[in-house]
């Protein structure tokens, strides 16, 4: 019984590395996509527009609303609101590239 757990353990204990080694061709298509649209953010600093923009944009209407503070509160919220609507535009765009891809 305790020589056939032990073999059971060093076969499992074996084959580990051997799973996480491989690489999957949707796993490697994701990575290229996700690569090629951070490269093109990065070279538009389309992130930056996008939270700087919707922050400027929270600026106004807090400041409108609320004075001095608003105009601070606002801009948070822009800046988060942009955030969130950046990270889905990014989603989507890895997911057209993924795609696009095949």
């Amino acid at each position: 019984m305790m020589k056939s757990v032990a073999v059971l353990a060093m076969v499992s204990f074996l084959s580990l590395p051997l799973t996480g080694v491989a690489q999957t061709y949707s796993q490697r298509r994701h990575d290229r996509a996700k690569a090629s649209q951070t490269r093109h953010d990065h070279r538009h600093h389309t992130g930056a527009k996008i939270v700087g923009g919707s922050a400027a944009g929270g600026a106004v209407a807090g400041g409108l609303l609320g004075g001095g503070k608003g105009a601070l509160i606002g801009a948070g919220v822009g800046a988060g609101g942009g955030a969130i609507a950046n990270k889905v535009r990014v989603d989507k765009g890895v997911k057209a590239r993924e795609r696009e891809d095949r």
